[in-house]
């Protein structure tokens, strides 16, 4: 599913015009992507959460020329799915 059937879906399900679903899906990721930009987690009950990780530098090696380079350390998203969604997808 892209994100054009997401607003498709979302629309249909709560009773909303595309272009609302649209404003609604566009705040809701712009809000996540903010609230991580910061530092700080998203939880949402029953789905699961939105935090970051640091990853450190690390020597990796580039493919073509094997030569090694030096990978620098980074701030990464990461979600972990909540119980609920665990167990809706297990079924």
């Amino acid at each position: 599913m892209n994100k054009t059937e997401l607003i498709a879906e979302v629309a249909a399900k709560a009773g909303l015009s595309k272009k609302d679903a649209e404003k609604a899906l566009n705040a809701t990721i712009d809000t996540i992507a903010d609230t991580l930009a910061k530092g700080d987690k998203v939880q949402l009950v029953g789905f699961g959460g939105f935090e970051t990780k640091k990853r450190e530098a690390r020597m990796g090696r580039n493919p073509k020329t094997k030569e090694a380079i030096q990978i620098p350390a980074s701030c990464v998203p990461v979600f972990k799915a909540g119980k609920a969604l665990k167990d809706k997808v297990a079924k």
